[in-house]
């Protein structure tokens, strides 16, 4: 384990880490644009989940490179990345079930967002998340599923649209399970 810990802090790795979230960030943004496009000036902030996850985590290991914790960022990263990563991985096998395909695209996001669920998790043992930041994370991620079900902006899968009150149900209970997951791995022991 501790090899496993000396090398998620390798600058080298770090550095190939970073690259590929910034680039996932970007093309998660991209992805996001026909949903942007149509969103009221006031939501902008809150639609793109899994970007503005992974932007998170550019943040937290960009800290790492310079040999430093920024604890907010590190809270909002682990909180958000297992919970979208999660979240998107359970919503491409239910279109999987629903329609019975599931394209190459919803294969790779089942594959990046796992591995942004993994990697959020990987990290713990690094941060230095007190409770006052998970706290700020909670809140954020709350207020970020009722701006998605409650004023209607939540990521686009028209194939399940006649799920969405079950979506934002089992939505705001992983929020619940990321929120104590981070709590559990980088604060508890702290």
């Amino acid at each position: 384990m501790a090899y496993i810990r000396d090398l998620l802090m390798q600058r080298t790795f770090l550095i190939w880490l970073l690259i590929i979230n910034i680039v996932g960030t970007i093309y998660g943004y991209i992805w996001y644009g026909p949903q942007l496009s149509e969103t009221p000036p006031k939501f902008l902030l809150f639609v793109p989940d899994s970007p503005t996850a992974s932007l998170f985590f550019v943040l937290v290991l960009l800290a790492f490179l310079l040999r430093t914790n920024w604890p907010l960022f590190e809270a909002l990263a682990m909180v958000t990345l297992f919970k979208y990563g999660i979240w998107a991985v359970v919503m491409n096998l239910l279109v999987l079930f629903v329609t019975g395909t599931l394209g190459w695209a919803g294969w790779m996001l089942v594959a990046s967002h796992g591995a942004m669920a993994v990697q959020g998790l990987l990290y713990a043992p690094h941060y230095r998340i007190r409770p006052v930041h998970l706290a700020i994370a909670a809140i954020w991620t709350l207020h970020n599923d009722v701006i998605d079900y409650v004023f209607g902006m939540m990521p686009q899968y028209r194939m399940l649209n006649e799920y969405i009150p079950q979506i934002g149900y089992f939505t705001f209970w992983l929020s619940i399970a990321s929120i104590a997951v981070t709590y559990l791995f980088a604060v508890r022991h702290r």
